[in-house]
């Protein structure tokens, strides 16, 4: 399955917990990177909404947190068919549903050359 969406400027809050080690440990153990201090955050169009809704609950895995961090669910994702990662979605986040965080073991801005309002894919193993 396929979504599209744009790059959106982020909170900055992303860096934060990413380098936590409550979830770096996790994401290394279940995803097999140590994911980039940050997420890349992407701002759906509504068609890309609805498919992420109907994703069922089984596909995804979890993070657990502890104390004053929550838990997040991901799932494994291909960012513009070639970069693997993951999109997080945190329990405890101030973003609509409409924008989703992608992580990777790299800076995708600077590796990808990706700017506010760049268009982007991401696949996701139905």
């Amino acid at each position: 399955m396929e979504i599209k969406g744009r790059i959106i400027s982020g909170m900055g809050k992303g860096t934060y917990f990413m380098s936590q080690d409550i979830y770096v440990k996790q994401f290394q153990e279940k995803l097999h990177f140590k994911p980039f201090v940050g997420t890349l955050n992407i701002k759906l169009d509504e068609n890309s909404m609805n498919t992420i809704i109907k994703i069922p609950n089984e596909k995804f895995g979890l993070i657990y947190g502890k104390d004053k961090f929550g838990d997040v669910k991901f799932i494994k994702a291909v960012l513009n068919h070639g970069v693997g990662g993951a999109l997080v979605f945190p329990a405890k986040t101030k973003y609509t549903e409409d924008v989703l965080e992608f992580i990777s073991n790299e800076n995708l801005r600077k590796s990808l050359k990706l700017n506010d309002g760049d268009l982007v894919s991401v696949n996701i193993d139905e």
